[in-house]
């Protein structure tokens, strides 16, 4: 049973929209958009729907951007009653506007809800949300290579109250960021720090959910890894400190001499959206793929015997970024000059295309999200060449 469980039935929304009368000028969201970076600025407008335990989900608007009211006593400032899914928005070569797998981030966003005490947004209501936020913010969306719009749904328990329960008042929000080119001047590999003081996550914690907690208790070790002049930090299973987990912020995936794919496995990683479709795109090329309990000794073993020949981590906002070493406190796996490998490349090649409509989506990943998208996934074989 799920928190919503005794709350109305799901019915069709019926949306609000307030526009931005002091929104962007188009001069300046093309200046925005010139140079967006990643999580820096923000569209015009924002998503917000309300949800009580009486009412269910209700009074869904589209409302200009700006600050949410709460109340000092709101649940999620005291408890951390939160989670959040993260997913991007395209621009194919013909103009119009597709996202990528929102169903399973909808789906995901559903775990999480679940695993902390929150109500279950319909899969239909996020996808509208987007749908919703796209139709007044669509020229945000970039044209550039390698750009794009991130979308950020997210919920959290508002209702004001200092008792440790489920809160009964939840908000959910969409928010809006034109992303840059992730790598400026091409994909590069990156070195990483194995953090062995911290954990991100325990056996029957939070570590499959997508909540901000998971991020906040990776910051110092992100830090750490930051001094020792690396990009992300690996962390490593809280029981034993022997098995890999996954990165602050994405999966990782070993790569071995006979083209098998390995990526750990885990309660508590999150299943990664990204990392899914790059393993679906390997077994179509008639690839091995294990999900599977992995130590750090593993690793290390099969890089110095050449049996492991790339490593890559892989989440929404990269993609796909080749790992060049592992270093430690007593250890380094790898150089820090390595190249990315020949698969790591190819497979975030093949992924992108299909994001961005260069390539035929045979299994039906991208979803239109702008007028003329009507309500379907693009037809298999539609590569969405302008």
């Amino acid at each position: 049973m799920t928190i919503a469980a005794d709350a109305p039935a799901a019915t069709d929304l019926t949306w609000q929209v307030t526009r931005n009368l002091a929104g962007k000028s188009p001069q300046d969201r093309a200046k925005i958009l010139a140079d967006p970076g990643f999580g820096t600025f923000f569209t015009d407008h924002m998503v917000d729907i309300c949800w009580s335990g009486k009412g269910g989900w209700h009074r869904p608007r589209v409302q200009p951007y700006g600050p949410i009211s709460l109340d000092p006593a709101a649940a999620v400032l005291h408890y951390g009653q939160e989670i959040f899914e993260g997913l991007k928005a395209y621009r194919h070569a013909d103009g119009s506007i597709w996202s990528f797998r929102p169903d399973a981030n909808a789906r995901r966003m559903q775990r999480s809800a679940h695993r902390l005490a929150l109500p279950e947004l319909p899969v239909e209501y996020f996808i509208d949300s987007l749908r919703q936020l796209i139709a007044v913010d669509g020229d945000w969306v970039p044209s550039a290579p390698e750009t794009s719009l991130y979308l950020r749904p997210y919920m959290f328990a508002k209702e004001a109250f200092l008792g440790v329960r489920p809160a009964d008042k939840v908000a959910f929000y969409v928010i809006a960021s034109p992303a840059g080119a992730y790598f400026h001047g091409g994909v590069a590999p990156v070195s990483i720090w194995l953090s062995t003081d911290y954990a991100r996550a325990g056996r029957g914690g939070t570590g499959a959910a997508k909540t901000g907690g998971n991020y906040a208790s990776s910051l110092i070790a992100q830090a750490e890894a930051s001094a020792q002049g690396c990009a992300q930090v690996m962390f490593l299973d809280s029981a034993e400190g022997t098995y890999l987990e996954e990165l602050g912020g994405m999966n990782i995936v070993l790569v071995y001499r006979d083209g098998s794919l390995v990526t750990p496995k885990s309660d508590s990683i999150l299943e990664g959206i990204t990392r899914d479709s790059i393993l679906q795109l390997a077994r179509d090329r008639g690839h091995t793929v294990e999900e599977r309990p992995v130590t750090i000794d593993e690793w290390r073993e099969g890089a110095e015997s050449g049996d492991i020949v790339e490593v890559f981590a892989c989440g929404t906002a990269a993609v796909v970024t080749p790992i060049a070493q592992l270093k430690a406190a007593n250890f380094t796996i790898g150089s820090a000059d390595a190249a990315a490998g020949e698969i790591t490349m190819s497979l975030r090649k093949e992924l992108t295309d299909i994001q961005y409509g260069r390539e035929e989506d045979r299994h039906g990943w991208l979803t239109r999200l702008d007028a003329g998208g009507g309500d379907g996934a693009r037809p298999a074989g539609d590569a969405g060449r302008g």
